[in-house]
Order: structure tokens, then C-alpha cells, then sequence
């Protein structure tokens, strides 16, 4: 089968599609011939050789979020999971004609959504439900997510709008992109480095960053008194160390930063949001924001656009 190796971390010319087996479902696995996948920011940051530390190794197939139909199972699954149209969760392995994943990990796929509207909301749309949650968001609040143009911003945007925020401020690189954000709940459009925007907040209540890197201190000093700021990505790089002297500097207004990841929810807990988004997604109260849809060889291509900042939701590729 076809599937994309990062052969060098760096550029997404390190990118290669090659020929490989077919893999084969070990105990509590299942085999999915992938009709989508997911690209997502995480993607781009192990690409990059960001996270290099934590385990990668060239030569990886990276790709975590699949939809398509189940082949084979091992071991411990039960068989009527074949034949099943399913969303599946499968940290690596995903860019390639057939992926594996966890059976605790694999959601069936309702019959009026689409694999390609699967992959752009089935893990961007609980990232960003827990993420605001845990920054205990509460009605009435305000709130800014920085980088909402990819998939989790813009399901942040959705999610608090929806919830009742007093405001949603939104970081983007162009008025057309705070257009779009604006209909999908916005009500402040401020520029990358978080100015502009008429009228909007000076500080709130909770900040939601899926882009880290250097300029992170700086949104946190916008943090109201008692504000929360909740890191769910880097893909600008990891947040510097001077976040912490921030936070003692302004000691009594009593803001807190936190990170956070979805592994640290059970995936009992994130199947239950999962299945309610997809509902929401059928009722249109939750959107689908698909960039494009590329052919899997097409992979580093879609990699560059993520690099060049020009992606709009997500960029789905298929076999």
C-alpha cells in the first residue's frame, strides 16, 4: 500500500510516499482502509523535528486522525467492527491507504457525515470543548483564541459563541480570514500580534493559544485579574520560559497558565463529546471548515501551506 514517511525532519520535502505492508491488527487493533485523514498542526510540529525529543524517529508515517471503513481486527475486538464506517484516533500511521488503531479509540461514523467532515472536527472539536473547560469558561466571559483559522480555533470560536461569551476575540494574518471567523461567532478580529480590533477587550477572562512559540508572554500580560491562559498547541514552537516571570510580575491579578492535552481525558469522556459534536455537525450547529482536499501524495504540499500560513480549517488528504 502507498503511505507518507518523513524521511528527514525539517521541510516538508523530508516527506516521501513509498510502498509498504499492509498492516496487520495486533491484540485490541483494528485496520482501517482510510477513505480521509486529518492533517493537522500537530502533524507539521513532529514534521519540523519540534518535538524530536519525545520519542520521534525519521522514518515515521505520521498522520492521528482517519475516517473510513474498518478491514480487519485482532485479538480482544470484537468482528462486527468490519464492514463499519468509523473515525478513528491512531497518533501516527494515518497517511497511508490503511492505518491501525486502538479499538478504544475507533467512533462509528454516523451515516450523514462525510469521512472528510469527520477528520476536520473529530479531534479538533473535543480539543477544544476539554480546553475550554479547562480553563473553566463560564458564560458572560470573554475570551480570545489565538491562531483560530486551523480546525481547534475554529471550533473554539464555535463552542464559546455558542455558550454564551461576552466576547470572542480571534488573532488571524487577514481581515478576509476575521470575515470568515466573524461568521462563524467572532466578535473581535485582532492582528497576529493581538492589536486591532474596535472596541475589543483590552484583557480577558480566558485566552486559548494553539500557536506558542516566542510571543507568548505577550498574550499573556492580556489576561484579565483572575484570567485563565490554556496552551493547546505550539506549532510556532514551545512557549519561552519567561511565561512564569510574567505571571509573578503581575502577582496580584491572579492569572494562571496551564497546558493542556487531550490525553489527560478518558476516552470514555471524549467519546461522549465526540458523539454530540457529530450531532451537532448533522444539525449544523457545529461546522466543518475543509481548506482543501488533496490526494495523499499530495501530503507535503498540504505540509507547505500549513508552513506558509495559508490554511483556513483543515487540509484533508485522500488515497
Amino acid at each position: 500500500m502507498r503511505a507518507v514517511r518523513v524521511e528527514r525532519f525539517g521541510d516538508p520535502g523530508g516527506m516521501v510516499v513509498t510502498e509498504v505492508d499492509v498492516p496487520t491488527p495486533g491484540p485490541d487493533q483494528v485496520v482501517i482502509a482510510t477513505d480521509a485523514i486529518g492533517v493537522g498542526g500537530v502533524d507539521a510540529v513532529i514534521r519540523r523535528g519540534t518535538i524530536q525529543g519525545m520519542g520521534f524517529e525519521p522514518g515515521l508515517i505520521p498522520g492521528s486522525e482517519v475516517a473510513g471503513t474498518v478491514t480487519a481486527v485482532g485479538a480482544g475486538v470484537d468482528a462486527s467492527w468490519v464492514g463499519r464506517r468509523v473515525w478513528a484516533f491512531t497518533l501516527l500511521g494515518g497517511y497511508a491507504e490503511h492505518a491501525l488503531a486502538r479499538a478504544e479509540h475507533v467512533s462509528p461514523l454516523p451515516v450523514n457525515i462525510t469521512p472528510v467532515d469527520a477528520v476536520t472536527i473529530g479531534s479538533s472539536g473535543p480539543v477544544a470543548h476539554f480546553a475550554l473547560a479547562h480553563a473553566h469558561f463560564a458564560p458572560g466571559e470573554s475570551v480570545l483564541v489565538r491562531g483560530a483559522a486551523g480546525s481547534i480555533g475554529i471550533a473554539a470560536v464555535e463552542i464559546a459563541a455558542a455558550r454564551g461569551a461576552s466576547a470572542v476575540a480571534v488573532t488571524t494574518s487577514s481581515p478576509e480570514r476575521g470575515e470568515r471567523l466573524r461568521g462563524l461567532g467572532a466578535t473581535h478580529v485582532l492582528d497576529r500580534s493581538g492589536r486591532g480590533g474596535q472596541d475589543a477587550p483590552a484583557a480577558y477572562d480566558v485566552i486559548v493559544d494553539i500557536v506558542g512559540g516566542p510571543a507568548t508572554p505577550d498574550f499573556v500580560d492580556r489576561l484579565a485579574p483572575n484570567g485563565r491562559f490554556v496552551v493547546v498547541g505550539a506549532v510556532a514552537g514551545m512557549p519561552p520560559t519567561d511565561v512564569s516571570a510574567r505571571l509573578i510580575g503581575a502577582f496580584q491579578q491572579s492569572r494562571s497558565f496551564a497546558t493542556f492535552s487531550l490525553d489527560t481525558i478518558p476516552v470514555p469522556a471524549r467519546d461522549v463529546v465526540r458523539t454530540e459534536q457529530f450531532a451537532a455537525l448533522g444539525r449544523g450547529d457545529l461546522h466543518a471548515v475543509v481548506h482543501d482536499v488533496l490526494p495523499l501524495e499530495k501530503a507535503a504540499e498540504a505540509h507547505r501551506q500549513m508552513d506558509d500560513g495559508t490554511v483556513f480549517g483543515r487540509i484533508v488528504l485522500v488515497p
